[in-house]
This record gives structure tokens, C-alpha cells and sequence, in this order.
């Protein structure tokens, strides 16, 4: 059963997730697709009155949802690639982040990490340039133009935000988040320094600490038992046995885990009758809530070594709280005053151990004594930046080894709800479903709009659909709470 810990992983994408914009030449794809639809449906599910999904593998700004410790990788690398180059070029994200990678909380610690990195080898009134405008590089820029430098912040897109990217308007009965949702604290006493932010930006958030209602294909409520934890735990301490690191998949493998059910999408209808749930369907339903999900990644690509555990975190243990006013309105505030260069795509970087050069998309340059490179892992790892001359061994080799998963939502409005569950988090065990993982937001805001999600292999593949596609794969996934 997916818990909140895990599911802010998941949706510090969102999850899964950070915070930060990407640089390079080509033409963005949106990661926004609205579509209105209507007609008989090939499912019992009626279809939407409204929808937005994202594709974050397919946009050129980002490259991906968040970084995950691919195999053969080491979260020391990730310190290496923070690791000032000639005090002249600095890298900073949730990629980067020691403690909380993947995360909003990671992308704002990394940007105030470096921030006190540049402040301390930056002389007094410098100028100094941000390369994108997500949180990581808002946090960056508004703490060292707070202590007198002279910063530019580079944004490729023409907004703010990068993967923090909220939509309103007339479509929706309040904002809708394609990125981040949500903040959590380590303790219900203990807020963290974003919770406070989003409240002194005027951000509604609401409490998400109620456990999962997980069904199986035939719309039966289940009791989760610990099968899947086990056999997963079971097989990440059989990796850490190993002379060499190893795949979570190799790792069951080699546990003697059974085969997890397959990801491929099953025909509507599919399901019935009660099903006789197996240990293979709650390994799967671990896999989806406690690797997949917090990754973006398949068992076949994540470190056995440092991947995730299940949680031993109860939802009562945790503050979790969704964001419902605008997670945007805070980086709103954040860049009040700050030189924002929209729609601006950096192409090179050259630099010595005097001064930097950016060359833009235009083949204008612009001359800084500093430079701040916030830009998503799967940016750099796309090469889209040239560094002149090269970035060191170390750098080169983290964004190689670090891996970039995929967590995508669709948001669903519906003019009256077809299910009458009032649970807040919905999981789907059994094989065949894209979109696994729910959140109900009517008992949250009294409104009939859910938020599906999906990850790694099936998020790889829906991400080549169309839209119609994708409504009929989640449409599939939440038949098990037609009329429940």
C-alpha cells in the first residue's frame, strides 16, 4: 500500500516531482494536452467532462520526471556533480540533492546550498547568471540577489516553474498541479521550510494522511498484506550480499521472488468475478507503489543497492499535505523583482578561470562573472548544453551514471462522480493497468476530479499515444470503483 512518505516521492514530479526548468535548443513538446470529451465510452467508466495529462519524457525542457539511482550508480556522484567547477560554473537540483533527491524539498535545499557555495567565492556585486527558473533556480536567484549580486535568471520556457506547473482557468474548479503536489513534514509537529513558504504565499494545502483503498480488477476492497514488502525487502538484502550491484529485478531473481505480473494493458471489462490474488500480484503492487513510483524506473534499472525501501512509516506518523491553491503562486513570489529572461534557450557554456560565456539559441552571448546551472538530469544527460571545455571526469561521469525516470498524471473532471467511495488514495493490484495509483480529490474539495498516475515502462509507452488513448487506459484502470 502506497503511504504518504512515498507518495510525495511520487508526485515531486511527480512523483513524483522537483522543481526546475531545461535549457536547450530544440522546440518543446508541451507537457500540458487538454482535452474535452464526450460520447459512449468502450468502458463502464463514463468519460470525462474534462482532461490534462502530462508527458515529461517527451519534453525537450526536462527530459524526464526526476532522477533515481540507476544500477551501477552511487549517491556520491551525486555530490560530485555538485562540486564547484573552477568556482566559475555551478550546478544545482533535485539531482543533486544528498538527502532528498527527486523531491521539491530536494530541488529548494540544492538551490540554497548553492547559492552559500557562489556567495562564498563570488566577491561583492557580481553578476551572476541562473540557468532556469524552476525552484531550484528561483531559490538560487532570490537568495543571492537578497545579498546584493547582480543576477539574470535564464528560462528557457515561456513560464516559470520547469516540473512545478500549475493550471487554472474556467476548464478546472480549482488549480490542478501537472508537477509537484505535494509538502510533507517529518513529524505532524515539525513543518518543513516549503510548508511554511506555500502558507506565507497565501497556498492552500490540505491534510493527505488517510491510508489507501486498494482493489483488485473486479472492484473488490482488499486487505494488503505484507507479501509484497517482504519478497522485496527479501531481495534487496540478498543484493546487498553481492560483490557488485545488481537490478531490483535481478535482485528478486536471485532471491527467488516469483515473477511479478505483467504491465500490459488488458481489454475493458476484463475482470468480473473475484479474483485469487497471488503472492506475484502483491510483489507487483510493492513494486508500483515502493520502487516505480518514488523512481519513475522498472525494477530492470534501479540500483538494488540503494533503491528505496518499503516504508515502515504509517500514514498516522507522517504530515502530508496536498497543495490545492497554486503550488505556482509560491515561485510567483519567489521571482517578484528578479531580471527573468522567458523563452530564452541556452546552448553553450564557456568558460575559464576568469569569467563565463552563455551563447543563446540566437547566437546572442551574454558575458557573467558566475554561472548557475539548474537545468533537469535528463537535459544534461541529452547533452542539449555544451560545456567548453568539457565538464570534469566526475561531473561527466554522474550525469551518465544517474538515471532520469518518468512519472506522468492525467486529471480527470467529471460533472458528477460515478464512484461513491470517499477514500482519498486509490491503488489497483492485479496485472493490466497503466494508471495503478488514484487520488480522489471530491472528498478534498467537494469536487468530482480524480488524479491518476503512472510510471516507468507504462508511462514510456503511453507517453507515444494519443489522448484518446490515454483517457481509454485510465477510463480501464478505474473500472474496480465503478458504482463502488
Amino acid at each position: 500500500m502506497i503511504d504518504r512518505r512515498t507518495f510525495l516521492l511520487v508526485s515531486a514530479s511527480g512523483l513524483t516531482v522537483a522543481a526546475l526548468a531545461a535549457c536547450t535548443p530544440e522546440t518543446p513538446t508541451p507537457t500540458r494536452s487538454p482535452t474535452t470529451t464526450g460520447g459512449p465510452s468502450p468502458s463502464p467508466v463514463p468519460k470525462p467532462a474534462g482532461m490534462q495529462r502530462t508527458n515529461w519524457s517527451s519534453d525537450p525542457f526536462a527530459g524526464g520526471s526526476f532522477s533515481y539511482q540507476a544500477v551501477g550508480s552511487t549517491p556520491a556522484q551525486r555530490v560530485d556533480l555538485a562540486t564547484p567547477v573552477l568556482d566559475r560554473v555551478f550546478l544545482a537540483g533535485e539531482a543533486l540533492s544528498e538527502t532528498e533527491p527527486g523531491t521539491a524539498q530536494g530541488a529548494q535545499g540544492s538551490g540554497r546550498a548553492v547559492a552559500t557555495a557562489v556567495a562564498a567565492a563570488a566577491p561583492d556585486g557580481e553578476r551572476i547568471a541562473v540557468i532556469g527558473a524552476g525552484l531550484a533556480g528561483l531559490t538560487a536567484a532570490r537568495q543571492l540577489s537578497d545579498a546584493g549580486y547582480a543576477v539574470i535568471v535564464v528560462e528557457a520556457r515561456d513560464r516559470i516553474g520547469g516540473r512545478i506547473d500549475t493550471v487554472t482557468g474556467s476548464d478546472w474548479p480549482f488549480p490542478i498541479e501537472l508537477g509537484a503536489s505535494f509538502v510533507r513534514s517529518t513529524t505532524p509537529l515539525d513543518s518543513t521550510s516549503l510548508d511554511e513558504e506555500l502558507s506565507a504565499a497565501g497556498v492552500a494545502t490540505a491534510p493527505f494522511n488517510t491510508p489507501a483503498e486498494t482493489r483488485d480488477r473486479a472492484g473488490e476492497i482488499v486487505t494488503v498484506p505484507d507479501t509484497g514488502a517482504r519478497l522485496l525487502t527479501a531481495g534487496l538484502a540478498w543484493a546487498a550480499t553481492q560483490p557488485h550491484d545488481v537490478s531490483v529485478a535481478d535482485a528478486l531473481v536471485g532471491s527467488g521472488a516469483p515473477t511479478p505480473p505483467p504491465t500490459a494493458p488488458a481489454e475493458p471489462n476484463a475482470a468480473t468475478a473475484p479474483i485469487a490474488l497471488t503472492d506475484a500480484d502483491w510483489l507487483g503492487l510493492a513494486l508500483v507503489t515502493d520502487l516505480e513510483m518514488p523512481t519513475g524506473a522498472s525494477a530492470a534499472h534501479v540500483s538494488a543497492w540503494y533503491a528505496p525501501t518499503p516504508s515502515t512509516v504509517g500514514a498516522e506518523e507522517a504530515d502530508e499535505r496536498i497543495v490545492l491553491g497554486g503550488y505556482s503562486t509560491l515561485l510567483t513570489s519567489m521571482a517578484a523583482d528578479l531580471d527573468v529572461m522567458l523563452s530564452t534557450i541556452v546552448t553553450k557554456i564557456a568558460y575559464t578561470a576568469e569569467t563565463v560565456s552563455l551563447r543563446m539559441a540566437t547566437g546572442e552571448s551574454v558575458n557573467v562573472d558566475r554561472v548557475v546551472v539548474t537545468v533537469p538530469l535528463g537535459v544534461l544527460q541529452a547533452g542539449a548544453i555544451e560545456f567548453s571545455p568539457p565538464l570534469p571526469f566526475a561531473h561527466r561521469g554522474a550525469i551518465a551514471a544517474l538515471g532520469m525516470g518518468v512519472l506522468d498524471k492525467i486529471w480527470l473532471r467529471y460533472d458528477t462522480p460515478f464512484w461513491t467511495t470517499d477514500a482519498e488514495l486509490w491503488n489497483v493490484v492485479g496485472d493490466g493497468v497503466d494508471f495503478p495509483v488514484w487520488v480522489n480529490l471530491q472528498p478534498l474539495t467537494g469536487q468530482p476530479v480524480l488524479m491518476g498516475l503512472t510510471a516507468a515502462d507504462s508511462a514510456l509507452r503511453l507517453a507515444k499515444e494519443n489522448d484518446d488513448a490515454v483517457v481509454a487506459a485510465a477510463l480501464r484502470s478505474l473500472e474496480p470503483f465503478v458504482g463502488h
